[in-house]
């Protein structure tokens, strides 16, 4: 079994930013992947960064050049940096992980952009 923790969502205004962090109760060095996903009311979970073993990135379209997905090895913990924040993004946002026999998620952290 494995733990997935996010932290650092909030209320924030437009235009301002946020960093999220997902930490993992197991090595995550040697997964297949980890990822962000979120998921607004009456919507979808949908896609919105992945990085995988190999440090290789791809990103939803409504998020290129605004997030940044990182990970820390040493740290067991995968980042989302979030720029130019816009009331669309409000949604809460969470962390999954992938060992391809099983997949993981936490119990998400809400992001709100709101001025």
């Amino acid at each position: 079994q494995v733990q997935l923790v996010e932290s650092g969502g909030g209320l924030v205004q437009p235009g301002e930013s946020l960093r999220l962090s997902c930490a993992a109760s197991r090595s995550i060095s040697s997964v297949n992947s980890m990822a962000w996903y979120r998921q607004a009311p009456g919507e979808q979970r949908e896609l919105v960064a992945v990085i995988d073993r190999g440090e290789r990135t791809n990103y939803a379209d409504f998020v290129k050049g605004r997030f940044t997905i990182s990970r820390d090895n040493a740290k067991n913990t995968v980042y989302l940096q979030m720029n130019s924040l816009t009331p669309e993004d409000t949604a809460i946002y969470y962390c999954n992980l992938d060992l391809g026999s099983r997949v993981y998620w936490g119990q998400g952290t809400q992001v709100t952009v709101s001025s």
